[in-house]
This record gives structure tokens, C-alpha cells and sequence, in this order.
């Protein structure tokens, strides 16, 4: 009996020191959530105001042609995966990876891994990397945004691949994560988009918007910043959705933690109890031979 309430208080010792640590991992993750969500929220704006460029010139120019806006023969699809650097975040990674999984069923494709994770996945998977250079996602700022999307295009004006794919994680809120799957090149259906007017009415005259050298050019080169911003986006989303999913899990380990703790000393309490009282008959029975 003494043994075994010795075992039981080991394992509440061991228990709260794992409590600890899911409470402190929950606490960070709070922190760096706020300023994952800000990060998110400022970026936008930019994106919306590139993609609006595109759109316009797309519709306003009857000479316009594009690369990046023609079907392409090529049905191979470059997908960019962003998954997170570490665990311990419950469903967020294997989510993301079944996401890909599911478009990706069937098609020729290589990927460009972005975080730990993707890397480790990918890798196991033997499947065509594209560069491992961006295998940790915490570090990465606008700047590599920017490599990565320059990248991308070189290889798309290439004809290495015909599509280009972004699979992340889109931050809902603290307690709703979703991996989507967004086509972003080629941009052969931009013309459909509503907010494709030739110019701005300013008192009943129509401002007509002139590119030089032309419109082509102009859009040629907005495409790699657009898909840059769109990248960064993503990875701002994607940061904030593992700090949300991993702040929910260590929540939740913590809880259970506490549960556990709690049924421990119940089993600890009632064995101690159970001990006394066979003490205790064991003296009155000795007393009573006596």
C-alpha cells in the first residue's frame, strides 16, 4: 500500500511539471497570436490594392496579353505549402497536409516547402523540391516574400511548370483555423472579376489610365509583386492560425492536466485513508489478543 500511494505521488509531481510547461507554452502562444493577428490585419490592404491594379489593367486594354493571364499547356502545378516550424499545435499541420493532399491527388506537381514541417513532409515524401531555402517560416519577412515569388515566376516563364497553387492555413479566429488550397497563377480568368472599368468617372468624363511603356509591361511586372504579397499574406495567416491552434491545444492539456491531478489525489487520498484505517484495526486487534 505505502508503494503504491509513493507511485501515485510521483506521478502528480510528474503531472504538475508537465502543467507548468503546457501553461507557459500557452501563455506564449497568446502572445505571439496578437501580433501575428496585427501583422495579418496591416498586410492586406496591400494586397487588395495590387490586385485591384491587376484587374483594371486586365480590362481596360483591349492589346493586353500576358503570360501569367493564358491558360497554360503545362499541367504540372507548383504548390507553395506553408506549415509551421514545431508540434505541439494538435491538428494544425497534419490538416494542412491533408488539404494538399486531397487537391493534389493525381497531378504531376513539385512543391515549395515553407516551415519545418513542410520540409520533413515533403522530404519523406520524395517529392520534387523546388529549393529548401525557406524550410523555417519564423524568420521570413517581406524580403523573402519577395525571393520567393521571383522565384516562382522565373520558373513559371520557363514552362517548369503551368500552375502555381498556395496551400495555408486561413485564420478565422482564435478558435477556427481552415487550410485552403488558392490557385494563383495562372490569372486567366482576372477579366471576369467585377471592377474591371477602363477608367474612373470623374463628372460624367471618363478618365481614361494610360501604362507605359504599355499595359502588358506594366502587369508583367505587378505580377510578381501581387504574388508576393499574396505569399506574405499567407504566411502572416498561417502564423497566426499555428500560435491560435497551439494555444487552444496547450489550453486544453492543461485542463486535462488539471483533471488528472485532481483524480490522482482522490486515488492518493482514499489509498492513505484506506492505509490508516488497517493500521488502526491492526492495534485494536493487537490490543484485543492482548
Amino acid at each position: 500500500m505505502a508503494g503504491n500511494m509513493k507511485a501515485v505521488k510521483l506521478r502528480i509531481k510528474s503531472v504538475q511539471s508537465t502543467m507548468q510547461i503546457t501553461k507557459a507554452m500557452e501563455l506564449v502562444a497568446s502572445s505571439k497570436l496578437r501580433r501575428a493577428k496585427e501583422r495579418s490585419e496591416k498586410c492586406r490592404p496591400y494586397f487588395d490594392e495590387l490586385y485591384s491594379t491587376l484587374v483594371n489593367i486586365a480590362n481596360s486594354n483591349t492589346d493586353f496579353s500576358s503570360i501569367y493571364a493564358k491558360d497554360n499547356v503545362n499541367e504540372k502545378v507548383c504548390y507553395v505549402v506553408i506549415a509551421g516550424d514545431r508540434g505541439l499545435a494538435g491538428g494544425y499541420n497534419s490538416n494542412l497536409f491533408k488539404c494538399f493532399e486531397a487537391d493534389a491527388k493525381g497531378k504531376a506537381y513539385s512543391v515549395l516547402p515553407i516551415g519545418k514541417k513542410a520540409v520533413e513532409y515533403f522530404k519523406h515524401k520524395n517529392a520534387e523540391i523546388l529549393t529548401e531555402a525557406f524550410g523555417e517560416i519564423a524568420p521570413i519577412a517581406v524580403a523573402d516574400s519577395f525571393a520567393i515569388s521571383n522565384l516562382i515566376c522565373e520558373e513559371y516563364k520557363k514552362g517548369s511548370f503551368g500552375c502555381v497553387s498556395l496551400v495555408y492555413t486561413e485564420f478565422i479566429n482564435i478558435l477556427s483555423q481552415v487550410p485552403h488550397t488558392v490557385a494563383t497563377l495562372p490569372l486567366a480568368d482576372i477579366k471576369h472579376k467585377k471592377g474591371g472599368e477602363s477608367g474612373k468617372e470623374t463628372g460624367g468624363v471618363k478618365n481614361i489610365i494610360l501604362y507605359e511603356p504599355d499595359s502588358t509591361e506594366v502587369f508583367n511586372t505587378i505580377v510578381p509583386e501581387y504574388l508576393a504579397g499574396v505569399i506574405y499574406g499567407a504566411i502572416c495567416d498561417s502564423v497566426a492560425s499555428e500560435q491560435a491552434a497551439r494555444r487552444t491545444a496547450m489550453d486544453a492539456a492543461t485542463s486535462n492536466a488539471e483533471e488528472m491531478i485532481e483524480q490522482l489525489n482522490l486515488h492518493y487520498n482514499r489509498a492513505r485513508q484506506a492505509s490508516i484505517t488497517q493500521e488502526i484495526t491492526e492495534i485494536v486487534g493487537g490490543a484485543e489478543g492482548l
